[in-house]
């Protein structure tokens, strides 16, 4: 019975979503997803799935966007996660790391 009454909440949230407002729905797509970038880095450490990129000075892209990795044969996303200092940010991979090296 309990497993029931989940799933009838859900349900009943899930028609509250497709009945969201359009104005809501024209601006998201609006919106766009990405931009091109406006500076490059290098990366300075990889250490698992955190990687330390290095930019230009005042070129460091802010919280929680996300950066890709250019070199690879495969498609890699970064996101950003802290500020280190000395033009630097902190990056956790969203993917593997298995050949990303330094420079």
């Amino acid at each position: 019975m309990y497993a029931l009454r989940n799933i009838s909440r859900l349900s009943k949230s899930a028609a509250a979503i497709k009945t969201a407002p359009k104005a809501f729905n024209a601006a998201f797509l609006k919106a766009g997803y990405a931009s091109d970038a406006k500076s490059s880095g290098q990366i300075r450490s990889v250490i698992g799935a955190v990687v330390d990129v290095q930019f230009d000075q005042g070129k460091l892209p802010s919280i929680l966007n996300a950066l890709e990795v250019k070199n690879l044969d495969r498609r890699l996303v970064l996101e950003v996660a802290q500020h280190l200092g000395e033009n630097t940010v902190r990056t956790i991979a969203m993917d593997g790391t298995e050949g990303l090296v330094r420079g």
